[in-house]
């Protein structure tokens, strides 16, 4: 079928679509990561977002219900030059068209990336209206101008759990093809769920805590009180997406939590929470930084980590009034990670659990346990 492409700088596009029929508003992003692509649209982080793929070739090794995330594709839709019907992997338990039609989501194919691409490295993220069903521009551009935009709405509150649940499972395991059980040290920690990755949860299992996982809205005095009685050992913050400065009860709970001494852990949006919390605003990047391949220096052993990314938000240089830089991007070299200065607290902008991508940040969950 048909798609069209309506962009907030007046570019048209007509492409061809797979997965169901549909239209919505979205955030164009562009990806250049060259594997994972199952991984990379169940992140719930890309809510409310169009992510450009950059590699060409996708749907290549299908879908399995062990690469997900999350339990579903929370983007608005994903943008690609080449869509492979018929996968071609063992692991591979449908093709992403089926999963796409299971979803309710429609992927958008035969558009030149790279011509996005720089579009989007040259003006910046831009708001887009996809439809498989609407071919007329002003129609179009209608639709998209009377849509909300991204730094505008709370996309939170749709990712996150809407219960407390306990997460049991560590990192894959190659040799067996399945999650290993976790084996418990005795200290556990409850994880903030703003639209948290599961490898996430996996890894910290693997150090041996015990994971709790509480919706994004859960009140700070119930965790003060659960640590104070020994219940809890620390508290971590997750990715998610959206604008950070929004989530203004968030932001005030984690200060309660920063006046209790908690010991915690942030990754991307925890990253960026806990710098609002402590009165540092965020901004936001020019496109962001989405994609597997992202240079890291460690200022402290002063090694380069090839690193996951995905995010539009950074925190401001001046956070080092109360915080160590632990962490720089070598492309561009914003903040990537700091360890505040009074507190058991740090956090680090890009994804050591990779998932897609290279492993080796992965240490720095064990610096978490270092700290409990």
């Amino acid at each position: 079928m048909k798609a069209y492409i309506y962009i907030e700088n007046g570019v048209f596009l007509e492409a061809k679509a797979f997965g169901a029929h549909g239209e919505c508003a979205g955030e164009l992003v562009f990806n250049t990561s060259m594997t994972g692509y199952e991984e990379i649209m169940s992140d719930p982080s890309y809510a409310g977002q169009f992510i450009v793929f950059t590699m060409p070739e996708i749907g290549i090794v299908g879908i399995n219900e062990d690469d997900m995330e999350s339990l579903r594709i929370h983007a608005s839709g994903v943008i690609m030059r080449n869509y492979n019907e018929i996968p071609s992997n063992y692991r591979s338990q449908k093709s992403l068209g089926k999963f796409f039609e299971e979803q309710g989501k429609f992927g958008v194919y035969d558009v030149d990336t790279r011509y996005l691409t720089k579009m989007l490295r040259d003006e910046g993220a831009l708001m887009a209206y996809i439809s498989t069903q609407i071919s007329d521009k002003d129609e179009l551009k209608r639709r998209l101008e009377s849509s909300g935009r991204i730094e505008n709405i709370n996309y939170v509150k749709t990712v996150s759990a809407m219960d407390e649940y306990e997460h049991k499972k560590g990192a894959w395991d190659r040799n067996l093809k399945s999650y290993k059980p976790l084996k418990s040290i005795g200290k556990k920690i409850a994880v903030f769920d703003f639209g948290v990755k599961r490898n996430i949860l996996n890894e910290l299992c693997e150090t041996g805590l015990e994971v709790i996982v509480v919706p994004h809205d859960t009140k700070a005095e119930v965790l003060i009180d659960k640590f104070k009685n020994g219940e809890i050992n620390g508290v971590f913050l997750s990715n998610g997406p959206g604008e950070p400065k929004n989530l203004k009860a968030e932001i005030a709970e984690i200060k309660k939590m920063i006046e209790a001494k908690i010991p915690i852990f942030g990754i991307c949006l925890g990253h960026q929470l806990l710098s609002n919390a402590f009165g540092y605003e965020t901004y936001k990047l020019k496109f962001g930084q989405h994609g597997a391949n992202h240079p890291v220096l460690n200022l402290e052993t002063k090694a380069i980590e090839i690193t996951t990314q995905n995010h539009n938000y950074n925190v401001p240089e001046s956070i080092a009034e109360v915080a160590v830089v632990t962490h720089r991007n070598l492309f561009d070299n914003t903040i990537e990670g700091v360890r505040y200065k009074d507190y058991p607290i740090f956090s680090v902008q890009h994804h050591p659990e990779a998932s897609s991508g290279p492993n080796e940040s992965k240490y720095i969950f064990k610096q978490f346990l270092e700290i409990l």
